[in-house]
């Protein structure tokens, strides 16, 4: 599984070119939440509100170069969110979605190598995670009071208009074919900011650097505490806010994707949030929740997700054929654990 390839170099900060996207509002939004802190024992700590989730940054180092670490990442993570939120109106999701059916839309480099690791990780998932099913996440409207449990002719129908392979892209553009299409890159756009700033720490001074944004992780170096990994509490799905079990995680990523929180019942029947474009309709809710350990957490992202798409029999196959991999799969009955995953469990 090679993933790197597609990877942009970490880009400019917002303010080093042109503001084509609005990243200055973007930041100063985020700039309105920061929390930071922090002592020579405990590290310098970080905690805004970007990308529709809690960011949070625990660094080791000298605190300047961890308050400019920390300045970069939110001009980067401003940047990215301006870009590539299909809830913006003014970035290049929403204008690539304005125009399907109708012309193809621009693309600089950077924005060509991540539609290129989009390709990827369809493949790489076994279909499973898909770009283009914003059609069927407008259907399924979770927020809706009271829910409605779309027919399943509604769902064929949005489905004509789902599908990665339908994308047409040629150098410098992209082209959405059908009116009605959209991209949604919710299902692995945390994780590949989180890689991206986890390359930013490199760039600094900085003896170590857990990036944690929305319960998709990548550590860098070691803690401030001197031990010799960094501790992760895995989150309990049958008991929100519990750990039930800690991992020692050093230089890798972890990611957990679950059904646990976001979901809603209608007629006793359970339905999440994550839905498989294959079928049109939401994830088995057996399945409650799958974290895995992987070089980079946009890998980990990818097992995750795909795992609780998959299931858990195929979902656990597929962690332990992807080398450097490890997981476990909570289901409603029981727990299926890697081969590897005992190597890193902490407590």
């Amino acid at each position: 599984m090679v993933l790197n390839r597609h990877q942009p170099s970490v880009p400019r900060s917002a303010s080093s070119g042109p503001d084509e996207f609005g990243a200055g509002a973007i930041r100063d939004r985020i700039l309105r939440t920061l929390r930071e802190g922090g002592s020579a024992t405990a590290g310098w700590s970080a905690e805004f509100q970007a990308l529709g989730t809690v960011c949070r940054l625990t660094l080791a180092g000298p605190q300047a170069a961890a308050k400019e670490f920390t300045a970069q990442t939110l001009s980067w993570v401003a940047a990215f969110e301006a870009k590539y939120s299909r809830f913006l109106p003014g970035s290049l999701i929403s204008r690539i979605n304005d125009q399907a059916g109708k012309d193809w839309v621009a693309l600089d480099p950077d924005s060509e190598r991540l539609f290129g690791l989009c390709h990827e990780l369809h493949f790489l998932s076994r279909g499973v995670l898909d770009p283009t099913v914003l059609p069927l996440l407008k259907l399924w409207n979770w927020k809706a009071k009271p829910p409605v449990l779309p027919s399943d002719e509604a769902i064929r129908e949005v489905q004509q208009r789902v599908g990665w392979s339908k994308v047409q892209r040629a150098p410098g553009r992209i082209f959405l074919p059908l009116a009605g299409m959209g991209l949604d890159l919710g299902g692995m756009g945390k994780e590949f900011a989180v890689d991206q700033i986890g390359l930013l720490a490199r760039q600094f001074p900085l003896t170590g650097a857990l990036i944690d944004f929305g319960a998709d992780i990548r550590v860098v170096g070691l803690p401030p505490d001197g031990r010799p990994g960094w501790h992760i509490g895995l989150e309990d799905p049958q008991s929100p806010g519990r750990v039930w079990r800690g991992l020692a995680a050093r230089e890798c990523a972890v990611a957990t994707s679950g059904n646990y929180l976001r979901h809603f019942e209608i007629e006793g029947v359970r339905y999440g949030h994550i839905l498989d474009p294959r079928t049109g309709r939401p994830t088995p809710v057996q399945v409650l929740a799958v974290s895995v350990l992987a070089p980079s957490c946009t890998q980990a992202g990818l097992l995750s997700t795909s795992a609780l798409i998959l299931g858990a029999v195929e979902g656990l196959r597929l962690i332990d054929s992807t080398p450097g991999a490890a997981g476990v799969i909570l289901t409603t009955a029981q727990t299926f654990q890697s081969r590897r995953f005992h190597e890193h469990v902490a407590s």
